[in-house]
């Protein structure tokens, strides 16, 4: 690896641990590109600065609004790498189907997610929001994905995280695939006490149990 390459790799991982420049992030990483980094590369400096904003965000040392941050840089750079990502097996983390639940309009949270996921070699089905227990069932039958991740931000549609797992269990699907659930109303209890496999508390922990999960069912 040449000298020019490690120097943007650094700044691509800087990129996202000390997140603040959108259009700075894509020029190292299409500069990088250009010079023949390969994706893997990139893909890991990415994860290497998402892990240490995660780190300081659970130490309270960064705010929100960084975290978002990067996640509209991993949407950007993730845009970027989408064709050399869907080409190269080696990073191919696994398949996620996600979406925000029937009833909630918001989707800020899930996208951060589903650029962060991208960004880590996921592929991602975004189903996008308002979505019913009947799509997510039609969508894990037809995309036959590791993990079903679940948000909201509204209290009234957590019901629809439980008919959704209600669904899945119905068809057969349920021990062929993987629960996430997440969003301001969402605990690990309610988690819990709807049968999901997993809570995650924001975007960072997420991603990472997505990873535990995947690699847990590879085994």
């Amino acid at each position: 690896m040449s000298s020019d390459i490690r120097q943007l790799l650094d700044d691509i991982q800087r990129s996202f641990s000390e997140p603040r420049d959108v259009e700075g992030a894509k020029k190292s990483v299409l500069t990088a590109l250009n010079l023949g980094a390969d994706a893997a590369e990139i893909v890991a400096a990415m994860r290497r600065g998402l892990d240490e904003v995660g780190e300081r965000y659970e130490r309270g040392e960064c705010f929100l609004s960084e975290l978002i941050m990067a996640g509209i840089i991993a949407t950007e750079i993730a845009n970027i790498l989408k064709p050399h990502l869907e080409t190269s097996a080696k990073i191919h983390a696994g398949k996620v189907v996600i979406g925000t639940v029937k009833g909630d309009l918001h989707d800020i949270g899930k996208n951060i997610v589903v650029a962060m996921l991208s960004s880590m070699g996921f592929a991602t089905i975004d189903l996008g929001i308002d979505v019913s227990a009947e799509s997510f069932l039609e969508a894990a039958k037809l995309e036959k994905p590791d993990i079903v991740a679940m948000s909201c931000l509204l209290t009234v549609a957590l019901d629809e995280m439980r008919r959704t797992i209600e669904k899945l269990d119905e068809a057969g699907l349920r021990r062929k695939l993987k629960v996430i659930v997440g969003g301001r109303p969402v605990s690990p209890e309610f988690a819990k006490e709807i049968g999901a496999d997993a809570y995650g508390r924001d975007a960072i922990e997420a991603v990472r149990i997505a990873k535990d999960l995947v690699e847990e069912r590879s085994k």
